[in-house]
């Protein structure tokens, strides 16, 4: 694992926003590393602020068939080995007060899903391995009342918190944005992200798998760092078409470099 400060995530030395990204869930080692080195070599190349991404459990799925992973510790220790061969702090979701201190022992953030960020006891405990906590904000709350889960996880004693949006339910089938949302969780004091790739994902459709709409993606990237986000989360894989997860909202891996080109010229403009 890899200590770094949660201030360097707000005060990059480049100027630029940070980058939470990687593929949905962890499928194996072999497409885990090799989405880890593409993406390292680029953020190094562009002076980004990287962190990998991987659920080692899919917990909540429309469909009792749908992958949920490939075992927890096979998964975890997955992780830790990007973390340790490409030396970057990597973030995992966990889903119950139980898993916390399982997860904080090979991952460096722990990160709170939507439907769960209520959840007092799941975020104390996350709070209590002295982690950095990502709490996701629910689709069915207001940016506003994030401030109480903030609230909880300082209560706890931890101050190491981020907070990110990844759209509000409009509908009982899409998705959308309220930019508004974001300077108001930056009030709080911690630092702000945009999911970009879940924000445009279409659930409940009536096949039992999420649909999405990955053309949007620069359009909600762009936006978000107009905006000031801090960072990024973005999903993203060599072949979403055949991903085990999220494949419908994902990022192609080819097309991620053009794009972070694109949003570090946004990020100068308006800093």
């Amino acid at each position: 694992m890899v200590n770094f400060e949660l201030d360097k995530l707000k005060h990059t030395t480049s100027g630029n926003f940070f980058l939470m990204a990687g593929p949905c869930a962890i499928e194996g080692e072999e497409i885990a590393m090799r989405i880890a080195e593409r993406i390292v070599t680029l953020t190094d190349q562009l002076e980004i602020p990287f962190i990998f991404k991987g659920s080692y459990r899919k917990a909540n799925r429309s469909k009792g068939d749908s992958f949920t992973g490939i075992g927890d510790e096979k998964a975890l220790k997955i992780l830790e080995k990007v973390g340790k061969t490409f030396g970057v702090p990597t973030v995992t979701d966990i889903h119950e007060s139980a898993e916390a201190a399982m997860a904080a022992a090979y991952v460096d953030v722990l990160q709170i899903p939507a439907f769960l960020c209520r959840q007092t006891d799941l975020l104390i405990a996350a709070a209590h391995t002295g982690k950095v906590v990502n709490v996701k904000k629910g689709q069915f709350l207001s940016a506003g009342s994030m401030r109480f889960a903030v609230d909880k996880i300082y209560e706890a004693g931890n101050k190491r918190v981020i907070l990110t949006d990844r759209g509000n339910t409009f509908g009982y089938q899409d998705l959308i944005v309220d930019y508004r949302g974001l300077p108001e969780m930056k009030s709080f004091g911690v630092p702000v992200v945009m999911d970009v790739t879940h924000s445009l994902q279409q659930p409940n459709q009536s096949s039992g798998v999420t649909g999405g709409k990955p053309e949007l993606i620069e359009t909600i990237a762009k936006a978000a760092i107009a905006v000031g986000a801090d960072g990024l989360f973005i999903e993203t894989h060599p072949d979403p078409a055949h991903a085990k997860s999220d494949g419908a909202n994902m990022l192609h891996l080819d097309l991620l470099e053009q794009l972070l080109v694109k949003l570090i010229k946004i990020r100068k403009a308006v800093i």
